[in-house]
């Protein structure tokens, strides 16, 4: 072999070597969500479509969901690495669930007051929470609003409620149809889908449950305790690639939502740049957000949603808030400013 040969195959042989090192340095991530492809994913959506976790040495595949229940599960079993939750869904798989080996841990709280709320139409009477009382309520049985309704009960003195199940798709049709006086769901689901059912937006009584004396958290980011042992870094790459995508939907909801339409083409534009804001604004860029700094959690605050979840969800044991929240993956501050300035 001459050496001009011998070189060039050298060089060759170097580069995929560097190209084959390049790619073991990029970590795979599979990463859960907690619904379907609707206006909030753009916060997952957005910062795939920009690269940013591709930047961050990532491999993110996103994919929709059935409901936090299942995106807790499914990190549990180790199908999934990391994912998007209801903190209530992960508090009850850690007490329900004591020696499971694979517990989810929340790693950054994204809907710092929950997204759950009451809803009833104004022809029916319904005002105020006392208005509640005795009446008859709709709503999934693994509705978020429903299964920490006894708290929202406790805190507005409501008695004598009864229940009816039903599928999600028809939880706003039978309130609609007058076959329930109320439902629970997220403010930012049920209030657009009473819309899309006939409902006008002034007609509908919302009562959202942070307003009322229930000040549980919503949906974290959770990681399998199985990547927090192995590769911890990879977590860090991902939030922070997460916050500065979070930020650019934050600013913009109405680009991002091209990114929600990119991954399901029959989404209404529209609706779901409407509950994209809606959750922004109720969920996100909240007045407990900005006091306690996006992405992070208040220790007497969590450990009080911990308390009330333990009695209200009925778990074999008590809640351990310090075993479902680990924010020592946080980014910086300055990459966790992503709330618009007042």
């Amino acid at each position: 072999m001459s050496k001009r040969i011998f070189l060039k195959t050298a060089a060759s042989l170097a580069t995929l070597g560097f190209l084959g090192l390049a790619q073991a340095q990029t970590t795979p991530i599979k990463f859960q969500l907690d619904w379907r492809f609707e206006g909030p994913s753009a916060l997952f959506l957005t910062p795939a479509a920009k690269g940013y976790f591709k930047d961050a040495k990532l491999d993110v595949t996103v994919d929709a969901g059935n409901g936090s229940g299942g995106a807790v599960t499914r990190v549990a079993s180790g199908a999934y690495d990391m994912g998007f939750a209801d903190l209530a869904a992960v508090m009850e798989f850690h007490a329900n669930n004591p020696d499971a080996p694979n517990k989810p841990v929340a790693v950054m709280m994204v809907y710092n007051d929950t997204p759950a709320s009451v809803m009833a139409l104004k022809k029916s009477g319904i005002k105020t929470p006392a208005d509640l009382s005795g009446k008859k309520m709709g709503a999934p049985v693994f509705d978020a609003g429903r299964r920490a309704f006894p708290i929202f009960a406790k805190a507005n003195a409501i008695s004598g409620v009864t229940w009816t199940a039903m599928d999600p798709p028809l939880r706003e049709t039978m309130l609609v149809r007058g076959d329930v006086d109320a439902i629970t769901g997220f403010t930012f689901t049920s209030l657009l889908n009473l819309e899309a059912r006939g409902a006008k937006a002034a007609d509908v009584v919302v009562m959202p449950y942070p307003a009322f004396g229930v000040k549980l958290y919503g949906n974290a980011i959770i990681a399998s305790p199985k990547l927090i042992k192995e590769n911890p870094e990879a977590i860090k790459s991902f939030l922070a690639a997460f916050a500065k995508g979070a930020k650019d939907v934050i600013a913009n909801p109405g680009a991002a939502i091209n990114d929600v339409k990119a991954r399901d083409g029959i989404v209404n534009v529209a609706l779901e740049t409407r509950r994209l804001q809606l959750a922004i604004d109720t969920t996100i860029n909240s007045p407990n957000a900005r006091a306690e700094g996006f992405g992070q959690v208040n220790g007497p605050r969590l450990a009080l949603m911990a308390s009330q979840v333990s009695d209200a969800f009925g778990t074999k044991t008590r809640v351990n808030p310090d075993a479902v929240w680990n924010g020592s993956f946080l980014p910086t501050k300055a990459v966790l400013d992503v709330l618009p300035k007042k």
